[in-house]
């Protein structure tokens, strides 16, 4: 770890100046400032001191940020295989996140699960065949290429009439899935 840069994001975004720090931690300006370029070391206690007057703990300022995973990959994927659809969860732990997309693959014949009403939205991307979208007691065909945008306030289900499997991206907010 880096205690030094720690230190001066920390002071920076506290918005104190060297002297402000050095004034509440009872240190000098010029071993604050050896210590934000890593040319000096302080003890713990001196540490403690620091990061007191930083509005924190020693606890806190160790503690490793673990880094967002921006990148996934096939191997991340799960694939839930049913009868009538296959669910790929492309975005593994999505339920801690604002939205939840999938890919659904929907074999000839088959259906998706069905939606319940909810408070968030939901968008379709079809990118291989076609589908029937089943909504509010009314069908909707969408084909390679188009989209369908909707508010989860209807219970709706997707289905494939035809002989090819259809596959779409399908993306809920809130997650749902």
């Amino acid at each position: 770890m880096d205690i030094g840069h720690k230190i001066k994001q920390l002071r920076v975004q506290n918005g104190l100046t060297l002297e402000e720090l050095a004034s509440r931690s009872e240190l000098t300006k010029g071993f604050l400032s050896q210590l934000e370029r890593n040319l000096t070391s302080p003890s713990i206690a001196t540490l403690n001191d620091i990061v007191e007057a930083l509005g924190t703990t020693l606890a806190e300022f160790f503690k490793e940020e673990k880094k967002e995973k921006l990148v996934f990959r096939k191997k991340d994927f799960f694939v839930d295989e049913q009868e009538d659809y296959t669910v790929h969860w492309i975005v593994p732990n999505t339920q801690k996140n604002e939205m939840e997309p999938i890919l659904m693959e929907l074999p000839q014949g088959g259906k998706s699960f069905q939606v319940d009403p909810h408070g968030g939205e939901e968008f379709g991307y079809v990118l291989d065949g076609s589908i029937i979208l089943d909504c509010a007691e009314e069908r909707f065909p969408v084909h390679k290429g188009e989209t369908f945008y909707l508010s989860g306030k209807s219970r709706h289900c997707l289905r494939n009439d035809k002989k090819t499997t259809a596959k779409v991206l399908w993306i809920s907010t809130p997650p749902l899935f």
